[in-house]
């Protein structure tokens, strides 16, 4: 056999595979032995059918069989001992119909290989890590909350401002009537709420949904109608009010501080103050580490620039899919997946430059500390390491979690390179100004 490899540019290869019939011959003569013995053909004991005839009736397939293997297994040898780092897999070039009673066998094969290039983790603009903090009007919010929720309802008279009622919202042409316990504040006009102040159990107010609420899914919420139902829709509904109550907040004692965070846990108001404040910003790392994750590959694949060998590519994705698409429809998809595809090349050859690995020691101890969290939300406190090893290996035993892990550890593991080598300026500001900073006035 002979392998031979032509360099069409700096993206695209031909590769050329010569088989002889010494290659194959050997396999070929050994599996038609093999048929001969339990091939049953009327007219011939078996075991006993003359091997012309085997060779007459399974040769040519077998030939075809075998040399397709040994294609095969030639080609991918071959990539690997040249180390070519090819995209998407080698294209059989078109070629007129093979004569499978020749001795010998030649075989061309289209290649894209992957650009060379360095990658720049400086850029001329600083790139804004935040560091989102929990501000003390926050911290006040979350404790108001608090309050409310383990706090105890009195009855009331009439609607006040702060006040909770339950009522049903009906409407009979719509087939409408649905109890809701609601607050003022969730109505989107303060005329609306204005309408409700004053109001006892048994009277009925007409509200118009147009404008109600300031998302859909409050009204699909209050009405219980789907998203299609609710979009757009302008009609007048009846809410009866059957119920009028006023929360009372509840003291910040430590039978609170016991019932939030376990016995003696926390044991004043600053210190409830400093664990709400604490646990906040926790999850808000999270968030302005997706953001800096975010504008860095944005950056990268913006900024570092090669040439991808576009045409096989294309050529490629007509066949590499599930169903065979046109040439159009494989130009289409090519655009829609350049980017992430320029962003796949840019991260492997940052996780190469830098080092990054992944082992399964990583990957099981993040599965493990990922477990134990899900464990501690329902109570969970201290799960022993057999548990958490046994369930560990239940979900690592799924190839698709165990990827995803994988994965996610990367990401991981690449951020802390980019908070170390690319050119970042810190930005301290609260949630609620990160929120308008970032995503607008929502």
């Amino acid at each position: 056999m002979n392998i031979t490899r032509e360099n069409v540019d700096a993206l695209n290869a031909v590769v050329k595979v010569d088989i002889a019939k010494e290659d194959y011959s050997d396999k070929v003569e050994k599996i038609l032995v093999d048929y001969r013995k339990t091939a049953n053909i009327p007219g011939f004991r078996k075991g006993h059918v003359p091997m012309g005839l085997v060779k007459k009736q399974y040769g040519k397939a077998v030939l075809v069989d075998e040399v397709n293997k040994l294609l095969q297994d030639a080609l991918n040898k071959y990539l690997t001992e040249e180390k070519l780092d090819v995209l998407g897999q080698p294209l059989p070039k078109t070629q007129d119909e093979i004569d499978w009673d020749a001795e010998g066998f030649s075989f061309e094969f289209e290649l894209g290989l992957s650009p060379e290039f360095e990658v720049s983790l400086k850029s001329k603009k600083a790139i804004t890590q935040y560091n989102i903090v929990a501000d003390e009007k926050m911290i006040n919010e979350q404790i108001e909350r608090i309050q409310k929720q383990y706090g105890k309802l009195v009855s009331q008279d009439i609607v006040e401002k702060d006040s909770e009622i339950t009522g049903a919202y009906t409407n009979e042409e719509k087939e409408i009537d649905n109890t809701v316990t609601l607050t003022l504040d969730k109505f989107k006009g303060k005329s609306t709420a204005k309408q409700f102040i004053g109001a006892k159990a048994g009277d009925v107010i007409t509200l118009k949904t147009k404008g109600l609420f300031d998302d859909d899914h409050d009204l699909m919420h209050a009405l219980k109608l789907t998203h299609d139902d609710v979009h757009g829709l302008d009609i007048e509904v009846n809410f009866t009010i059957t119920e009028i109550n006023n929360r009372e907040l509840a003291d910040l004692d430590q039978e609170l501080f016991d019932k939030l965070f376990g016995n003696g846990e926390v044991t004043s108001v600053t210190e409830l103050k400093a664990k709400i404040k604490e646990d906040a910003e926790k999850q808000f790392v999270q968030q302005a580490d997706q953001k800096l994750l975010n504008d860095v590959t944005e950056y990268l694949v913006e900024n570092t620039k090669f040439d991808l060998p576009a045409e096989f590519l294309t050529k490629w994705m007509q066949t590499a899919g599930e169903k065979e698409m046109d040439a159009d429809q494989a130009r289409e998809e090519y655009e829609k997946s350049e980017k992430s595809l320029r962003y796949q090349l840019i991260e492997g050859k940052l996780i190469t430059d830098n080092n990054v690995q992944v082992t399964m020691d990583d990957i099981k101890g993040h599965a493990r500390e990922m477990i134990k969290g899900q464990m501690a939300q329902f109570g969970q406190m201290n799960p022993s390491d057999k548990e958490l090893d046994d369930i560990a290996a239940r979900v690592l035993g799924n190839q698709e979690e165990a990827r995803r892990i994988s994965e996610q550890l990367i990401s991981q593991k690449l951020l802390a390179v980019y908070k170390e080598k690319a050119n970042i300026k810190i930005k301290e500001l609260s949630y609620e100004k990160f929120v308008k900073e970032v995503y607008g006035d929502k």
